[in-house]
């Protein structure tokens, strides 16, 4: 059985990623919730040589990044890309422009599930990485998205690596139209996503530094609307 190792659900978009991975397999897995504060712990190189969550452990194996957890279960599962190979090609590459790219969105819209929050006006290079986002979205379900509401038609790993930014979407405000708004409202609304705000929302911890309206307190009092 497969053991998932996670981070608070309520800040942590790199484990919802993971956990969504293997969610997506359909195979029994064992979750293991641990608490971050925000600070590197050391001791969580007991089950990751990063310290850093997510972690698969599958037996003997240990896979600690989303996109090598990604690939890891791809290999062992069916229907984690979509089956077209240009569709897969193309799945691949807008997970792997998620993966290692869009720095300004992580830093100016932290993920924060419970919260609802107007950070406007964005900086120029947040508001070009919404627009790359709306940009894939839309060129993806109009390229691949026949046969489904997702952007390459079925729910893929292509979706999982989207899904942090769906949140905070969701949180900030971001209402994209068309395609791309369609498909937030489809992503969101996935029972996978849907059980993972449900133990966000659940949670009571609170980590200062990934708290937005701590970290956004000046431009909110600026704004009004602290």
């Amino acid at each position: 059985m497969y053991t998932i190792f996670v981070g608070n659900r309520n800040y942590s978009s790199w484990s919802l990623r993971g956990w969504l991975a293997v969610k997506l397999t359909g195979a029994p897995f064992r979750e293991v919730l641990v608490q971050l504060t925000g600070k590197y712990n050391p001791d969580n190189r007991a089950f990751s040589p990063t310290a850093l969550v997510p972690a698969l452990h599958d037996g003997d194996v240990h896979v600690w990044d989303t996109l090598a957890i990604a690939e890891y279960l791809a290999e062992r599962h069916a229907g984690m890309w979509p089956a077209d190979p240009v569709a897969r090609a193309w799945a691949r590459s807008i997970a792997a422009e998620m993966h290692s790219g869009f720095a300004t969105l992580r830093n100016e819209m932290a993920m924060c599930i419970r919260e609802r929050v107007d950070v406007r006006p964005w900086s120029d290079a947040l508001a070009a990485n919404i627009a790359r986002v709306e940009e894939i979205w839309s060129e993806s379900r109009r390229r691949f998205g026949r046969g489904g509401v997702f952007l390459c038609g079925a729910y893929s790993l292509a979706d999982a690596f989207y899904a942090p930014v769906a949140f905070r979407f969701q949180t900030y405000g971001v209402r994209p139209a068309g395609q791309a708004g369609a498909y937030l409202n489809a992503l969101l609304a996935h029972p996978h996503l849907r059980e993972w705000e449900a133990a966000a929302l659940a949670e009571t911890s609170v980590i200062a530094a990934d708290e937005p309206r701590i970290l956004y307190r000046d431009k909110l009092v600026a704004a009004g609307r602290a």
